[in-house]
């Protein structure tokens, strides 16, 4: 199969972005992977390779082709001057939007089969006019997508998604409903479909304490959660549950399943983030186009100092390849 092509954008220029982008292809077996469009500045990519005291090569073009390798596709977003490292700025959240903008217009015009961005400052991009809940609302909007979608966290070979994302805890339940626990499943199963997993075993994890104990402590569990896993095992998704919260994640450590389908943001997020924080990687999932990133931020406090652990960047980049074979496979048979 023919490499697919990535295009990987700084993130904000103040964080380490640049920095985990230049150690990044510098490891062994990345440019091997993947033929790579860099969406930039080129005084970025230059910082962030100096930063990593590492050579990152641009080979400069004005236009997107067919050229193999690493290419570098040059952009004018800010100046030298304005990049400020380890603050809060318009300037970075405006590179950091025009640079993805650019990435989703290759991705939709076919130019490229998936995007990798470096870590985003939500503030920076709020003052430059992000104008959305998060990046993940806006490439939908941006690309047009009114289909469901959701942010999907992924530790080595577990991926997790949520029923519920950025709502207060007092509202969770009432949020809670069959049909979007069935949506999380689904994406889940396709997520994992894209990426190699041939019949993903997804795990649904309850939402109260000892799954409700038959009603005792609530009711979700029997009212909504189990008619929605009998629906999806209906349609011969391979899931079970609801697992009592407090013991799901005992069975993804021992690898006994591919995704754990939780509740609200944190049930996933602190269990995730305590079994690899440095590994994890955050999926755009249900897009037109794979999208991932590592799933930290933008770690100001080390800006600019060769300390910014690539793993998860390379976890990001891994996965991302997978889909985006997937990807490519399926444009092409179109």
């Amino acid at each position: 199969m023919t490499k697919p092509r990535i295009a990987i954008v700084p993130g904000d220029p103040s964080g380490i972005g640049p920095e985990l982008i230049a150690k990044l292809l510098n490891q062994e077996g990345v440019q091997d992977a993947a033929d790579i469009v860099l969406v930039g500045d080129s005084h970025l990519w230059q910082r962030g390779a100096a930063h990593a005291e590492l050579d990152v090569p641009l080979n400069t073009i004005n236009e997107v082709s067919d050229q193999p390798g690493l290419i570098h596709l040059e952009m004018d977003t800010i100046s030298p001057g304005d990049v400020q490292l380890a603050e809060v700025t318009v300037e970075g959240g405006t590179t950091a939007l025009r640079c993805l903008d650019k990435a989703m217009d290759l991705a939709m015009e076919g130019q490229v089969d998936g995007i990798l961005f470096g870590p985003f400052n939500k503030a920076a991009m709020t003052a430059a006019g992000l104008n959305a809940e998060d990046e993940h609302r806006y490439m939908a909007r941006y690309m047009g997508h009114t289909g469901y979608h959701s942010e999907l966290n992924v530790l080595d070979e577990l991926m997790t998604t949520r029923v519920t994302s950025h709502i207060g805890l007092k509202d969770v339940a009432a949020n809670i409903t069959e049909e979007g626990v069935l949506k999380a499943v689904n994406l889940a199963n396709d997520t994992l479909r894209k990426a190699g997993k041939a019949r993903p075993n997804i795990a649904v994890a309850a939402l109260n304490p000892h799954a409700g104990d038959n009603g005792k402590f609530g009711r979700e569990e029997i009212d909504i959660l189990e008619p929605a896993v009998r629906q999806a095992q209906e349609k011969q998704l391979n899931v079970t549950g609801p697992w009592p919260s407090d013991t799901v994640f005992l069975k993804a450590q021992r690898g006994e399943v591919d995704a754990v389908v939780t509740m609200y943001h944190d049930q996933g997020q602190i269990a995730i983030k305590l079994m690899g924080f440095e590994r994890g990687v955050t999926v755009a999932g249900g897009l037109p186009i794979p999208v991932a990133t590592p799933a930290h931020g933008t770690a100001f406090d080390i800006a600019g100092q060769n300390k910014a652990n690539p793993g998860a960047t390379r976890q990001a980049f891994d996965l991302l390849v997978r889909m985006a074979k997937t990807h490519r496979a399926e444009r092409r048979a179109d």
